[in-house]
């Protein structure tokens, strides 16, 4: 891809993803980034992928469980996932709001 591209909010709408969790995606060749809005009590259950994740949370929590340890981030903190780590997320009893980086891109997101 060799032209930049705007994304409106026609074309950033909403679509599901796991039960509780809508999302929307935009990539690059090499780059991506996810928005997704989770209701209470959503779960990602344990998974890996090939692309690196980094998450920013902009509202409410999300839980992070790895390597028999869990951390709760809050608005404005961030988790840096490399590739191929076993991971899961969940909301507990608050809605989140947050967004993903990935590399390289994710293309069942697309």
């Amino acid at each position: 891809m060799s032209e930049i591209k705007v994304y409106n909010n026609e074309k950033l709408s909403l679509r599901p993803n796991v039960p509780g969790a809508k999302m929307w995606a935009v990539g690059l060749d090499r780059t991506m980034l996810t928005y997704f809005e989770m209701e209470p009590d959503t779960e990602f259950p344990a998974h890996s992928h090939e692309a690196e994740q980094i998450t920013l949370i902009l509202n409410g929590e999300l839980t992070f469980a790895y390597g028999g340890k869990a951390v709760t981030l809050k608005a404005g903190e961030v988790i840096a996932i490399p590739s191929g780590v076993a991971h899961s997320a969940s909301t507990g009893g608050k809605p989140c709001k947050a967004v993903d980086a990935w590399s390289p891109v994710r293309q069942d997101f697309l």
